[in-house]
């Protein structure tokens, strides 16, 4: 099994309102598919190697910024980004717009029109990976599914803050 993974992932919303059933069920999704399926490393800084991985995370938001807190599987510290959360706001706002439109499609919709508008969910999630992935250039390394799993944690996150 790779080294360059997550094997924890924790979202600390201690200061944040209790999620809706809808919330928790998309928080749940994405933490059993990171969890099982995930690519993520350290590259070296300042010409030193990065601590080998697996890794723990824990992501929270203080003082409006988005921190990642990366810890070796021993429980060492590896790297803390901290990043603005501007550059999220508009695919959050979008993301969960589209997801209200899905959970009420779900409950009375035909399935041609739930399609559509998960095909539309998957796009908006698409631009917040690919937003997440930019923001995280030089400081993780992941691929698309990481980072789209990712950006539902970062939206279950913004959700409440």
């Amino acid at each position: 099994m790779s080294t360059a993974r997550l094997v924890h992932v924790e979202l600390d919303d201690s200061n944040l309102p209790p999620p809706t059933p809808e919330i928790e069920q998309e928080r749940k999704v994405a933490l059993f598919d990171l969890l099982e399926d995930n690519s993520f490393a350290l590259p070296g800084r300042e010409g030193r190697p990065a601590p080998e991985g697996p890794y723990r995370l824990t992501l929270s938001i203080r003082e409006k910024r988005l921190v990642f807190d990366v810890r070796t599987d021993a429980g060492e510290p590896a790297a803390e980004f901290h990043l603005a959360l501007s550059p999220f706001r508009q695919a959050v706002k979008d993301y969960w717009q589209i997801c209200e439109s899905y959970f009420d499609a779900v409950k009375r919709l035909p399935p041609s029109q739930i399609e559509a508008i998960d095909m539309a969910r998957r796009g908006i999630h698409n631009e917040g990976a690919r937003i997440l992935q930019e923001r995280l250039d030089g400081k993780a390394e992941l691929d698309i599914d990481t980072a789209r799993r990712l950006f539902t944690l970062v939206c279950v996150l913004h959700y409440g803050g």
